[in-house]
């Protein structure tokens, strides 16, 4: 029941809480999956809605959304969270949406927060509730449900994806939250030019970063002789602090993804933006130079195997010196790997290899490879036949090295990329270069 009491708590609620739509009129953003004639919008609008996943960043508007649909519906609605609910508190809800759905007809719905923390004992539950139809789920979560949930939960569920906020529909947010009543609508609260935009820019598409920052810089403000508050760009700098970026492990992955594809495409630019990005949001710079360092084999190889030396140097620097100052050899070793030639003729190479050792059987050393080094070896005719290639023109002479049972496989192809394409002519010129083995 609403009473004096509660009125009392809803005005000390943190300003984002207090300013939360309250229809679909109100929400803001999620044009896509909420705007006229959309899916959600009509299955709310006629309360048709079936169990469903809402996943996206924090602060994009998950847990409003829910909360306009309890508004909306006619059905039971039920929150709950997914790190303080157990199994039995579980049972009791689905008991009781059973007996109101005998009884009165009525739907449940239930609003599951971080759902992707639910267990698979928590998961398995709620399944045959949600096949008969007893509940409508709705789980909120910032994960992936395709990676961070049980797939038998997630087939049985609509997933809606959340996008941050646009800038423009934050300041939107903010300055709802200056003329409602609910937030500062009986107040004079004057914002210096370009404040709503630096707030809207920093909160990286979470409206509630946005309206904390507000609430903080009113609170923290004294009022002029009128009784009015006057934000300026300083104060509202301090009030938000810096950017803050969701890195989730879906996010860490994609990002990481799309640098290592930036050092394989050779667009510095693009891999020094995503590599600033990580280190920005916090993760561990080790992380990236290992990356660094594979791809230094991986896509450049011998086309410039300075490359390497460049990766291997940057990892050591950032063990001796650390961050941030490490961040500046890491980068230059990453300009570099971008700006090398390319050849994957290593990766083709060991791969083909590995490729053949499962293939063929293993069979003895041919005997003028084999050890001679300790006492005896003579005896058994290790090392009879062998050439030492010193002892010939140009330190090479032409020899059986390969194991018997891949004699005549050809793994290593260099291109004519960078260094590699005198590697290729050294070979061609030996008569190493198989005939039909060009790439």
């Amino acid at each position: 029941m609403f009473d004096l009491f509660s009125a009392a708590a809803a005005q000390r609620a943190p300003l984002a809480d207090r300013m939360r739509p309250r229809t679909l009129d109100e929400f803001i953003g999620q044009q896509h999956i909420v705007g006229p004639g959309k899916l959600l919008r009509r299955a709310i609008e006629t309360d048709s809605l079936t169990s469903s996943i809402f996943f996206g960043p924090p602060g994009c508007g998950k847990t409003t959304l829910a909360s306009i649909i309890a508004n909306a519906t006619q059905s039971h609605f039920v929150k709950i969270n997914a790190v303080s609910t157990g199994v039995k508190e579980m049972r009791s809800i689905i008991e009781q949406a059973q007996s109101d759905l005998k009884l009165y007809g009525k739907s449940t719905y239930v609003l599951l927060d971080e759902c992707h923390r639910w267990t698979r004992a928590q998961s398995d539950t709620i399944l045959p509730a949600l096949e008969s139809g007893t509940i409508r789920f709705i789980g909120s979560t910032t994960e992936n449900p395709m990676i961070a949930m049980t797939a038998a939960i997630v087939s049985r569920c609509r997933v809606f994806q959340f996008y941050p906020l646009r800038a423009a529909d934050v300041i939107t947010a903010i300055d709802r939250a200056l003329t409602d009543p609910r937030g500062y609508g009986d107040r004079t609260i004057i914002l210096d030019p370009g404040v709503r935009e630096h707030w809207a820019n920093v909160a990286n598409g979470d409206a509630r970063t946005a309206l904390n920052a507000l609430e903080l810089a009113v609170g923290s403000t004294p009022p002029e002789a009128d009784g009015s508050v006057h934000i300026t760009m300083e104060v509202a700098q301090e009030s938000i602090q810096k950017r803050m970026m969701n890195i989730d492990d879906e996010h860490f992955y994609n990002m990481l993804s799309a640098f290592c594809k930036s050092l394989r495409g050779s667009d510095a630019d693009a891999a020094l933006a995503w590599f600033a990005r990580m280190i920005y949001a916090g993760v561990d710079p080790r992380v990236i130079a290992r990356r660094v360092i594979a791809h230094a084999s991986e896509d450049v190889g011998l086309a410039n195997p300075q490359a390497m030396v460049q990766a291997v140097a940057a990892a050591q620097a950032l063990e001796f010196i650390g961050m941030p100052e490490a961040k500046l050899s890491l980068a230059q070793a990453i300009i570099y790997v971008c700006q090398s030639p390319k050849s994957n003729s290593v990766v083709m190479a060991i791969d083909s290899a590995m490729a053949d050792v499962g293939d063929y059987a293993e069979e003895p050393v041919p005997i003028h490879l084999r050890d001679t080094h300790y006492s005896g070896a003579e005896q058994l005719g290790h090392g009879v036949g062998y050439k030492y290639p010193h002892d010939f023109p140009g330190h090479y002479i032409e020899q059986e090295y390969a194991p018997p049972s891949v004699k005549g496989h050809v793994y290593y192809q260099p291109s004519d990329m960078g260094q590699e394409k005198n590697i290729r002519e050294t070979m061609i010129r030996r008569g190493q270069w198989k005939k039909g083995t060009e790439s």
